[in-house]
């Protein structure tokens, strides 16, 4: 429909029409939807889903070259069937043959991704590999099957053959005792390195045996602040060991410092009320050779505490029977069979073994 003086568009309707057309109908989708600026808002509350372009594909190199390798096929086939006796028309040869290029190209295309992984990230697989423990962990503790095997092997990590005097000087303990020690788990042996070059002492002649032992020491208080001290011991092949130490006792393996204080209250002094003092726990540890195995070092881990025990007599000397050791039957082992005890007001009193 023309009217004079309008220009046309290109479908024929004067431009002021379309215009009236445009805003006729914006205003009706206004007017439904109570504002063009919530138009987005309204389509999304009634869930009208949009129709969203499709994402671009992951092959988009491989689609642009698809066109170009079916027209390369398309006249490779249009010349392969050209070659025949009774040809036809080359734009029909042409079309078949490239009609035939992509269904192949078509039937090669790999399978096409969802939409929704076409954009997710990459993931990356990572290999949990378990953690192995250290190799510095602390080798498993000595044992040995009977006193004999244990000289056998102790004497050449000796610097110089101290057994012969072990249970021979007055106030020593046998290789005996070191046995029984070592099986019910009261002291352990290790090899110490003589130089730091060979810290691990696996050169022949580089290391020198270690006796390990963690002792329970309990200063017993009196209601004067005094200490009470072992003087000396009688042993059972009547020597006499001097000590002036507090009371202590060798922990076994996996024991507790309360337990182990318990255990030397009962077995040395035949009490059971202990009363420990809190707050007056000390652990030192001292190198230093053994009185009781001579020549043979020692490295001692050293637990204290204070502590309280009823029924014990307040002022002079004492003694008690020991009730702990039963090693009578062991053949060359010496053992306590009384303890003798003093209070004393001094309280830095120097540890022996």
């Amino acid at each position: 429909m023309h009217v004079d003086g309008e220009e046309e568009d290109k479908g024929g309707w004067p431009k002021r029409e379309v215009s009236e057309i445009a805003w006729n109908t914006g205003e009706k989708a206004k007017a439904a939807c109570g504002n063009l600026d919530r138009l987005p808002q309204t389509v999304a509350s009634r869930g009208i889903q949009p129709n969203l372009p499709p994402p671009r594909p992951v092959y988009r190199r491989r689609r642009l070259m698809r066109p170009l390798l079916s027209r390369i096929t398309a006249g490779l086939a249009a010349a392969a069937l050209s070659a025949f006796p009774y040809p036809s028309p080359p734009n029909i040869l042409f079309f078949v043959a490239e009609v035939a290029a992509h269904s192949a190209l078509h039937l090669s295309k790999p399978p096409s991704l969802p939409p929704h992984l076409l954009s997710a990230p990459r993931r990356r697989l990572y290999h949990v590999v378990p953690m192995k423990p250290p190799s510095s962990s602390p080798p498993p503790p000595l044992t040995f099957s009977s006193p004999e095997s244990l000289s056998d092997w102790i004497r050449p990590h000796l610097p110089v053959d101290p057994v012969a005097s072990w249970g021979a000087v007055p106030g020593t303990k046998s290789l005996s005792n070191l046995w029984l020690e070592i099986n019910h788990g009261e002291t352990s042996l290790e090899l110490k390195p003589n130089s730091q070059d060979d810290a691990r002492g696996e050169k022949d002649g580089t290391f020198t045996v270690l006796r390990v032992v963690n002792v329970t020491i309990v200063r017993i208080r009196n209601s004067r602040g005094e200490v009470l001290v072992e003087s000396h011991q009688l042993l059972s092949d009547g020597t006499v060991r001097h000590r002036s130490r507090p009371l202590s006792e060798k922990m076994m393996p996996g024991e507790a410092v309360e337990e182990a204080a318990h255990r030397a209250v009962r077995e040395e002094l035949g009490k059971d009320v202990v009363r420990i003092l809190p707050g007056s726990y000390q652990m030192r540890v001292e190198e230093r050779a053994s009185a009781s195995y001579p020549g043979l070092p020692a490295r001692y881990i050293l637990h204290s505490v204070d502590a309280e025990v009823e029924g014990l007599p307040e002022v002079g000397e004492f003694s008690s029977e020991e009730n702990g050791e039963g090693v009578e039957a062991v053949e060359k082992a010496v053992f306590v069979r009384r303890h003798f005890w003093k209070w004393v007001d001094v309280d830095g009193i120097i540890q022996q073994s």
